[in-house]
């Protein structure tokens, strides 16, 4: 399989280079971005093959993301979002939305990759 490539959004910075250090152990192309901001530009350059996202993040949250990524470049890239904040609301509107997945914080690098694999099985 050639290396797939994703974008992660986490603000958080240990968590985000123990998860960038998961991902590319499996052979992921990883492209790490701490703020909305960030994303966005990622996204203008080049789309990814899938995005986890935090939910909590500067600038543009991964609810905004989501809806910017499926309303505006109207992308069905699978997106998985992740937070601690894990109330029902923002489970909803990120599955509204078009959000593939989403886990609680703490992630467990393990069920990411889990949940990675299956999202990118699915869009073959």
């Amino acid at each position: 399989m050639d290396s797939k490539s994703l974008i992660l959004a986490e603000d958080d910075v240990m968590l985000a280079s123990l998860l960038k250090y998961r991902l590319e152990k499996e052979g992921f192309s990883v492209t790490l971005c701490q703020d909305g901001k960030k994303v966005k530009e990622e996204l203008e350059a080049q789309l990814p093959d899938l995005i986890v996202s935090d939910i909590m993040m500067p600038y543009f949250s991964g609810i905004e993301l989501t809806d910017y990524l499926r309303n505006q470049l109207n992308s069905q890239i699978p997106i998985i979002l992740i937070s601690a904040a894990s109330n029902d609301e923002n489970v909803v509107s990120a599955f509204e939305l078009g959000a593939n997945d989403f886990i609680s914080k703490p992630v467990s690098p393990s069920e990411l990759l889990v949940r990675v694999k299956r999202e990118l099985i699915r869009e073959r």
